[in-house]
């Protein structure tokens, strides 16, 4: 496997329904049996569980199986949730291992314990308690993307708490997605519709005294809801709080030209924006072709002109991940799936640190994560081919010269550079 990691310091008419195939996202439990947040007892101590809180704007679900459909609420819905995650014996870390029948068996399958619907002071309440169990009191906000029934969205978040060791208050924000392939508009349609309501929500996380820290990850089109959130709330506040610390692009369905100027409209200082790239993402490459081949921002090529330089500027970590197998047959999902990135992930938000800091770099949390078995055997070789990692990085390359390959652009891409300031403090855009 080798990754490579960027340490970048200081649109026409669909013409084809087959295009919206290819725009699948990360695989929940699709083609499984449906209706799987029916309660089950917990007959396997053994497992894992997950807490987290549901924020939503689906309209509840008459099915008590399913919960909340793909259609509007005309207010935002809360719930509690938990979840069964199957011993480590049972599964491999990044699969969902979806029940094949039901009831589900919690020994195998990720199964679902408790759904409780709740009020907004039911949602505050429970945020406080859990966030006090945190020694950073820090939250993990998750929003998952286009394709995406309930149940998935809830079984990816527990999967990726789990396997990352997140040590958050689990948020999942999940949005009035149809869950199917030929819905594309309608999901484009719902990310703004739950805009507002997304806003509301950091709004609340930024003046919470409970709340210390905030981390945000999104999936594909999530991050445009994630991103314009962001925005209103900057314009809204002249800036965005600085509790938020980590806010993670993975795979990002947005228009490059979009983000420069979102970018710009958060103004400086911004959070720490760490963006997953992968440049065989053939979901991202339909989209383009469906937004008049305009660059989508998680394919891009973060070594050519003109983003090389723009990143600098923004000062965006970029992981690139197109050399990383995918069980993904889109190579879409790949930052869930990935067994070192999710631990890399989990690592850094639990230690409460930036996924860029000074004193130890990203790469070196990677081959630590990566490497741990090779290393304890005191195996120089071991550690080499324990974990091909490739870092740009000089932190990296000054620890781990011996067992790091610097990986040289490919490709090429175009786009326009960044809009003038708007500010004359703003260090996000060309001077």
């Amino acid at each position: 496997m080798n990754i490579e990691i960027r340490n970048f310091r200081t649109r026409s008419a669909v013409r084809q329904p087959l295009f919206f195939g290819a725009l699948a996202l990360v695989s929940g439990c699709g083609g499984h049996p449906k209706d799987v947040l029916t309660p089950v007892a917990d007959t396997a101590p053994q497992s894992h569980k997950v807490d987290m809180l549901i924020a939503t704007t689906r309209s509840e679900s008459t099915v008590p199986g399913e919960m909340f459909t793909g259609e509007p609420a005309r207010a935002p819905n809360f719930a509690e949730i938990t979840v069964s995650v199957p011993p480590d014996s049972a599964r491999k870390i990044g699969e969902i291992s979806c029940p094949k029948k039901l009831p589900p068996n919690p020994a195998t399958d990720f199964a679902t314990l408790k759904t409780d619907m709740i009020d907004v002071e039911a949602a505050k309440a429970w945020l406080s308690t859990s966030v006090k169990k945190e020694a950073d009191g820090s939250a993990l906000v998750f929003i998952h993307g286009f394709n995406t029934k309930f149940e998935d969205s809830v079984y990816r978040f527990a999967q990726i708490v789990q396997d990352a060791g997140i040590q958050s208050a689990p948020i999942l924000v999940t949005w009035r997605s149809r869950g199917s392939l030929l819905a594309y508009g309608y999901d484009r349609e719902s990310t703004n519709y739950t805009r507002n309501a997304l806003e509301n929500l950091f709004q609340y996380l930024a003046t919470d005294p409970e709340v210390k820290e905030v981390s945000i990850l999104a999936h594909s089109m999530g991050n445009w809801l994630k991103l314009e959130a962001l925005r209103q709330m900057a314009i809204r506040n002249d800036g965005l709080p600085t509790k938020f610390k980590n806010v993670m692009l993975a795979a990002p369905d947005v228009d490059v030209d979009v983000f420069r100027s979102q970018i710009v409209d958060m103004g400086d200082p911004h959070p720490q924006f760490t963006l997953f790239v992968s440049r065989d993402d053939k979901a991202l490459a339909v989209s383009r072709r469906v937004w008049g081949d305009v660059a989508r921002l998680g394919s891009i090529d973060p070594e050519t002109a003109p983003y090389k330089e723009e990143l600098a500027q923004a000062e965006i970590r970029v992981i690139d991940l197109t050399k990383v197998k995918s069980g993904d047959s889109l190579n879409h999902g790949k930052f869930a799936e990935s067994p070192e990135i999710v631990r890399m992930i989990g690592a850094r938000i639990s230690d409460g640190q930036t996924l860029t800091d000074n004193r130890v770099s990203l790469g070196d949390t990677i081959l630590t994560v990566t490497t741990g078995t090779a290393a304890a055997a005191g195996s120089a070789a071991g550690l080499i081919l324990a974990a091909p990692v490739a870092i740009v990085g000089a932190g990296t390359r000054d620890n781990f010269s011996s067992q790091v390959e610097a990986l040289g652009p490919s490709g090429a891409s175009r786009s326009k550079p960044l809009p003038q300031c708007r500010t004359p403090s703003s260090k996000n855009c060309r001077k």
